[in-house]
């Protein structure tokens, strides 16, 4: 059976991404090998370390910015992470400073949240009900 092992968000700052999905968000570093200019890093939810994995990949290939940028202006979330009680984990990101540019919203089956992870993206939030 396929399935999903590692994915990637772009960032523009290994180092930074890294405190933020940490220091922020409560992941968890896997794995951090250098791999020439920059690293495989990857990080992972502390209750499934074993999981998906979450590379932090460097938006160094020119056609990454234009993406990015795009996905940001129009408030595009580039990935969305589960958690269980959105309304609660907004407070909690926003106790760290965190900055949401969308607020909690129910939409019905579920309901979600995107925050700038300061490293070039929207990320959302989620619960499903």
């Amino acid at each position: 059976m396929i399935r999903i092992h590692v994915t990637s968000v772009f960032v523009d700052d290994q180092a930074k991404a890294l405190a933020f999905y940490t220091e922020k968000l409560g992941f968890i570093k896997k794995t951090d090998v250098p791999a020439g200019e920059a690293r495989w890093l990857t990080v992972v939810s502390p209750a499934d370390p074993d999981g998906v994995e979450l590379l932090l990949e460097p938006a160094g290939h020119p056609a990454v910015g234009p993406f990015q940028q795009a996905l940001v202006a129009d408030g595009i979330p580039f990935t969305s992470f589960a958690v269980d009680d959105v309304y609660a984990e907004v407070e909690r990101l926003k106790g760290l400073g965190v900055e949401f540019t969308q607020e909690a919203t129910d939409l019905g089956p579920v309901i979600t949240a995107v925050l700038d992870d300061t490293c070039g993206n929207l990320i959302q939030i989620a619960t499903m009900r």
